[in-house]
């Protein structure tokens, strides 16, 4: 009867952290998610003006993720760019800490999202 109790509270043990688990990578990627739309928000004006379409300015789009995600104690991983740097992909890493397997479930999560860059007209229109 003690071996059974034994394994019937680490089976619960082990489903209520694989629940806090997924928990935790849906939270990281819709953080990853929100990090690239707002990362994907920087237009490079200049190129605008110059009439090289549209695209992200790198620089400030690797700051703007950053910066929103410092909001949630989290650091990008990564942060990559299509070739017409239309489209913004950020990498989140965060680590799951289970409530009751301690250190023995301790993880890192990883979550994925992108942004792509849409718009109506394909030239800056001059007077």
């Amino acid at each position: 009867m003690a071996i059974c109790a034994a394994v019937l509270v680490l089976v619960i043990a082990l489903v209520l952290d694989a629940g806090g688990r997924l928990r935790v990578a849906e939270r990281v990627d819709g953080y990853a998610q929100e990090a690239a739309r707002v990362g994907g928000q920087q237009l490079d004006e200049a190129a605008v003006l110059r009439g090289e379409g549209y695209r992200v300015q790198e620089k400030y789009v690797r700051e703007t993720v950053d910066n929103y995600l410092a909001l949630y104690r989290l650091k990008a991983k990564d942060v990559t760019f299509s070739p017409e740097g239309t489209v913004v992909t950020v990498t989140v890493e965060a680590e799951f800490k289970p409530a009751l397997l301690g250190e023995l479930g301790k993880r890192k999560v990883t979550g994925k999202g992108s942004a792509t860059l849409v718009h109506g007209v394909k030239k800056a229109e001059t007077d």
